[in-house]
């Protein structure tokens, strides 16, 4: 990959009337290095930015489960040393009866280990003395158990938090290179590049509509699939923010898993995990609510809409919008309600205009604010 810094000094030598040619002019072939190189770091960006949500999405689980495991820790804590209470209650009766049994002696013992080495005792114990030995004895081993797990837990979310920060510090780093080569370029040249992505979406999206990849006639989404559609449209307008996922900004999959959290069913949170454990739909099969997958790394994700449109939160520096679904390389499509039939009386609702263009931005000072 040609080095950021080459080509934004290549950008910077671009001459303004060379950058304000024609629109039938075909483009200098700096500017397509440039908005080729600038793609590249988003999507660079993109892929740091779904790595973080990843990250923090688990060292959250395992938080969670630590402290779980320590709670459930604690109540055995309480268990055992109601047990011993129990057992010291049952020596003194013996006592003061006449003497103390064998297996009171074993129950009473300092060590735990006497009770897991004895077992020719245990056989042999009845009664109550036997129910406390195996109490007592199943208690120990539990605390053990919880004890080595809640550490476990502890030490993997640390280790995941470490990398979160590493995640973070990458997008960082990203955005800082597309900032710089940004900050470069004048007011025609950004014009330039703006026009330059219009129209290799604008082809894209002829191509793939006049391929028929998308069947034919409409199709109906289910009553989920309809309510998360509802709730994608509630948000256009909104900044994308990366590790966002709302109400006030977004990425591209906090976008898609909030909408589909509202509709009622919780799907995972990155792009990756939404195409790896979603069932796969057909593009000609596709409905308004399905999520439209893209780039071979699954890196971004996008909210059907029906008439080849998506709803998705595209980039830094750009906002919540309706997009045409060629817009990014398609991988493919999930459906998170294939178990659910379409809905009955639906009415499409008045779709938008799509937005081709989506603004060169390097992410500007709201980089970031969403997440921790």
């Amino acid at each position: 990959m040609i080095c950021g810094a080459l080509l934004a000094a290549a950008a910077l030598s671009l001459p303004a009337q060379q950058a304000a040619a024609a629109p039938h002019d075909p483009p200098s072939q700096p500017l397509v290095q440039l908005l080729t190189q600038l793609q590249t770091l988003y999507l660079q960006t993109e892929q740091a930015t779904e790595a973080f949500n990843k990250a923090k999405e688990a060292a959250t689980k395992q938080q969670a489960t630590a402290t779980l495991l320590d709670k459930q820790l604690a109540d055995q804590r309480v268990a055992v040393a109601e047990a011993r209470d129990q057992i010291g209650m049952l020596a003194r009766r013996q006592y003061q009866d006449g003497g103390v049994s064998p297996y009171l002696n074993l129950l009473v013992a300092d060590e735990p280990q006497d009770l897991f080495s004895q077992k020719h005792l245990l056989q042999r114990a009845a009664g109550s003395e036997a129910e406390l030995l195996e109490q007592l004895k199943g208690g120990e081993a539990r605390i053990a158990v919880l004890n080595a797990g809640a550490q476990a837990a502890l030490g993997q979310a640390q280790l995941l938090q470490t990398q979160q920060g590493a995640a973070k510090a990458q997008v960082e780093e990203h955005l800082k290179r597309v900032e710089t080569i940004i900050a470069g370029l004048t007011g025609v040249q950004l014009d330039e590049l703006q026009k330059l992505e219009e129209q290799g979406i604008n082809q894209a999206q002829t191509d793939f509509l006049d391929s028929k990849a998308l069947g034919t006639g409409s199709r109906t989404p289910s009553e989920e699939g309809n309510r998360a559609v509802g709730y994608a449209f509630l948000q256009l307008g909104k900044p994308y923010i990366w590790g966002a996922e709302g109400p006030g900004s977004y990425d591209c999959s906090g976008l898609t898993s909030q909408a589909w959290l509202h509709a009622g069913k919780a799907i995972p949170r990155t792009s990756q995990e939404q195409w790896a454990q979603l069932p796969k739909v057909p593009m000609s099969l596709l409905r308004p609510g399905d999520l439209v997958v893209y780039f071979p790394g699954a890196t971004h994700v996008a909210i059907y809409i029906g008439d080849g449109l998506v709803i998705q939160a595209p980039r830094p520096g750009a906002y919540v919008k309706v997009s045409p679904i060629a817009a990014n390389p398609i991988l493919g499509a999930v459906r998170p309600d294939s178990a659910q039939g379409p809905m009955k009386n639906y009415v499409p609702p008045a779709l938008p205009k799509a937005d081709a263009a989506t603004p060169i931005d390097g992410g500007g000072s709201d980089r970031g604010n969403n997440v921790g």
